[in-house]
């Protein structure tokens, strides 16, 4: 069913279900949506102008201006750009084949057949117009249409269309690159049917995998506005308080809950281009002191003059010589040595813990970092504040608009509740810098925050009350859910907290999620406590990542003790918990995403269901440290591999051991949820949530619908191995290798190790044998490589640079 409209007494009744989408515009931008629309299963057609000239290569092969593959050009070259591009727009090459190519004369008709058409064609609201013209005669009734553009009035875009198209029409304000960057903004119209904006606000949510904010049909919106005043506020603080680039750069980015990439480096990757069009919309519409902050700096419209864009060019704020970074000095266009900003605030803000710690501790210092970031953050807030009821109905959503497309940590809401909002608009005011008037009337009826804490969880402040925060249902907060339902157990590395509807949770929650015997302890009391009084357990957190392995600084430590009886117990530990996940009698799901490296994986793999989200990056990842998965990640994928093939196809197993074999060899790691499919981790069974916000709500209901399907564990059985013979096969491969110069006698020593288990050992070929006995020489392979001094060098390398050793 595609999108119908019944119009009944003035209201639009609407049935939607997005079965077919269409990109007007191939553009970075425009392929992609197009690709993100591909990687959630939606065929999409892609549309761009037709060339004018042919291309030398055209000439070469005689073609035409009027042969198809001539026409549709430049939506071809886009697709194919798609593949090489970095990040991968795609979650899966084979998404690819989603995309069909046209262009806006021949293939205007297939419009008829879409459900949702979306405009991203040049920032012209003259050529919008006439493309929505022709868009309005093709398109079928009810279908959506939308405008990604980042700040044309999306109002006058839709005057002179039909009825049908100005009820069905609104702005969808996707922010680069569409997979990755979370925020969605939605720009309804006054004749934008409210049925179309909630769906649109639900799809965003559910199918997008978006982070959707209502905004209004002002300059750019909520995200740009805010963000590229704070951007235009810092530069002019820079040059008037004499600061490097480096400086800003250094001080305006994790130490404040902002991304790495800072301010400076943010600009040279968006493309200074981008950003000088981005502010001139601005500037261009608005009056008085707002209009002297947009205005560009003058030594910015010399780059731009100079071409130096940033990334795109080679050359911007910084400039990459050899292995030195550069810095820009905006008073010589001349480049230097990258600085940091030291002051005591910097050095007592990194003994905080908590962006909220670290901002107090930092912009009320007396010292140049304190006075630069009061004098970035101050006005902003203020900005901010003026800008409500204008912008956007309520502080939540320029909050989020500012988390989800720019990567803060918090908005400018809550970063001005971090800091005091009493003392904070006491010293604007001593300042001279002008509080909006609604600020200063909180303040005097008794409201000295923003947001507050609420039995039924976060409130924020709205004309004169605290209201409850809207939250898609979907959406499980650890945090109020640990304080509403309370923590079963609970040890230095995991806790077990009741989901509710007879799910229980175990999240880890050490450093870096790393995998230490108090996790394996607490694997084992909750599969116990789930099968008595449970209807299953969901592996799931919501640190940066679900899990980067093992904890290598306790393995190494324990292997340069000669410690070998310890480590012995924690590996045969680890391998029965990840078993006992195995075979539990209720459902276990793991809830992957992010880093889901070596002892992170193999939680997942013996798993009942894996519920992954889009972005996991999944990988057994033990031979970059010298060593081979020892939980039973080899024995996993293995049967994994095995599972995975035809019921009553033949098959040949040493091509399968050499599969797993490579997989392990080369430390692959899955760049997406749909990759890791592919590589065989996650079966066909096992699902991908688009939206990480979802996730563990995903796995609650998957482990439910097992429940309730009656679950039973999987029977314990006997595995086929390639045995002496398979070996022999692996080693020859890897022998090759280190004669061609690829590896190292000691990578060649691992492979050894790695193929021995995996064939099975010395037996016959298509031998069959228990997991234990697998485990076993697992294990066995695991401490002979912990005990090796190169091993172990790999170990403290990894530790010390963060970055593999090749010795």
């Amino acid at each position: 069913m595609s999108v119908h409209s019944k119009v009944s007494k003035g209201e639009t009744k609407v049935t939607q279900l997005i079965k077919k989408a269409a990109v007007l515009g191939s553009g970075v931008m425009g392929s992609g949506i197009a690709a993100h629309l591909a990687n959630i299963g939606i065929p999409t057609l892609l549309l761009d102008i037709v060339p004018r000239e042919l291309t030398e290569d055209e000439k070469a092969k005689g073609l035409s201006l009027e042969d198809k593959q001539v026409r549709n050009r430049i939506s071809t070259a886009s697709i194919q750009k798609l593949l090489k591009q970095k990040p991968a727009p795609l979650t899966s090459k084979k998404n690819l084949g989603l995309i069909e190519a046209g262009n806006l004369e021949d293939d205007l008709s297939k419009l008829s057949e879409v459900d949702w058409i979306i405009e991203v064609v040049v920032e012209n609201l003259n050529v919008k117009k006439q493309v929505f013209e022709k868009v309005d005669h093709y398109r079928k009734a009810g279908s959506i249409i939308s405008s990604n553009t980042s700040g044309i009035s999306v109002e006058e875009m839709a005057e002179g269309r039909t009825e049908d198209f100005q009820k069905h029409f609104l702005g969808t304000h996707f922010f680069n690159p569409p997979r990755y960057l979370k925020l969605l903004e939605v720009i309804p119209t006054k004749n934008t049917s409210p049925e179309v904006v909630a769906f649109m606000k639900e799809f965003g949510e559910d199918v997008l995998g978006k982070g959707v904010v209502l905004a209004k049909d002002t300059p750019n919106f909520i995200g740009n506005r805010i963000g590229t005043y704070g951007l235009l506020v810092t530069l002019k603080e820079m040059l008037k308080g004499g600061y490097s680039v480096g400086e800003v750069d250094s001080v305006t980015g994790p130490l404040i809950g902002r991304p790495k990439s800072a301010t400076f480096r943010t600009l040279d990757v968006v493309g200074l281009d981008t950003f000088v069009h981005v502010a001139n919309n601005v500037y261009e519409q608005v009056e008085g002191q707002e209009k002297e902050i947009f205005e560009v700096p003058g030594f910015m419209k010399e780059m731009l003059q100079r071409g130096w864009l940033g990334s795109k060019s080679g050359q911007g704020f910084f400039w990459k010589q050899g292995k030195e970074i550069l810095e820009l000095d905006p008073n010589t266009l001349e480049y230097g040595p990258r600085k940091k900003l030291k002051t005591a605030s910097v050095e007592l803000s990194k003994q905080e813990k908590g962006t909220a710690n670290k901002l107090k501790a930092l912009v009320y210092a007396d010292d140049r970092a304190g006075e630069l970031l009061w004098n970035i953050f101050s006005p902003v807030f203020v900005y901010s504040a003026q800008l409500l009821g204008t912008i956007a109905d309520d502080i939540v959503a320029i909050d989020r608009a500012m988390k989800w497309g720019f990567g803060w940590e918090k908005g400018p809401f809550e970063s001005w509740d971090a800091i005091g909002l009493d003392k904070s608009v006491q010293k604007m005011k001593e300042s001279g810098l002008e509080v909006p008037a609604w600020v200063t009337e909180m303040l005097e009826k008794g409201f000295t925050s923003f947001y507050k804490e609420s039995e039924n969880g976060l409130q924020y402040y709205d004309n004169g009350e605290y209201k409850a925060i809207e939250v898609n249902p979907k959406v499980i907060d650890l945090k109020a859910l640990k304080k509403k339902n309370g923590v079963i157990k609970k040890d230095s590395g995991a806790s077990l907290i009741d989901m509710g509807d007879g799910v229980a949770l175990l999240e880890f929650h050490s450093p870096n999620n790393a995998i230490g015997l108090d996790i394996i302890q607490m694997i084992n009391f909750a599969v116990d406590e789930v099968e008595k009084n449970y209807k299953g357990l969901v592996i799931g957190n919501q640190g940066k990542n679900f899990c980067v392995g093992a904890n290598l600084a306790m393995i190494l430590m324990e292997a340069q003790d000669d410690n070998v009886y310890e480590l012995d117990m924690v590996v045969r530990h680890f391998q029965q918990a990840a078993l006992k996940i195995k075979y539990s009698t209720k459902p276990v799901v793991a809830a992957p995403f992010g880093m889901t490296l070596g002892g992170g994986a193999e939680v997942c793999l013996p798993a009942a269901h894996i519920q992954a989200s889009s972005e996991t990056y999944m990988g057994l990842v033990e031979v970059g440290v010298g060593l081979i998965p020892g939980g039973g990640g080899n024995k996993e994928l293995y049967m994994k591999h095995l599972e995975n093939l035809p019921n009553g196809v033949e098959f040949d197993l040493q091509k399968v051991v050499n599969k797993v074999f490579e997989s392990i060899a080369t430390a692959k790691v899955s760049t997406s949820g749909d990759e890791a499919r592919q590589n065989n981790f996650l079966d066909l069974a096992d699902g991908v949530s688009v939206n990480g916000d979802h996730l563990l709500y995903d796995a609650k209901q998957a482990a439910l619908a097992l429940y309730e399907k009656g679950y039973k564990p999987p029977v314990r059985k006997k595995v086929p191995v390639v045995g002496e013979t398979g070996y022999a096969a692996l080693l020859l491969g890897a022998q090759a290798m280190l004669y061609s110069g690829y590896i190292s006698e000691h990578d060649l020593k691992i492979a050894q190790k790695l193929a021995f288990v995996l064939s099975g050992g010395k037996v016959p070929y298509g031998t069959e044998v228990d997991e234990q006995y697998l485990l076993d020489l697992e294990r066995e392979a695991f401490l002979s490589l912990v005990a090796d001094p190169k091993s172990q060098q790999r170990m403290q390398h990894m530790l010390l640079k963060g970055k593999p050793l090749r010795n």
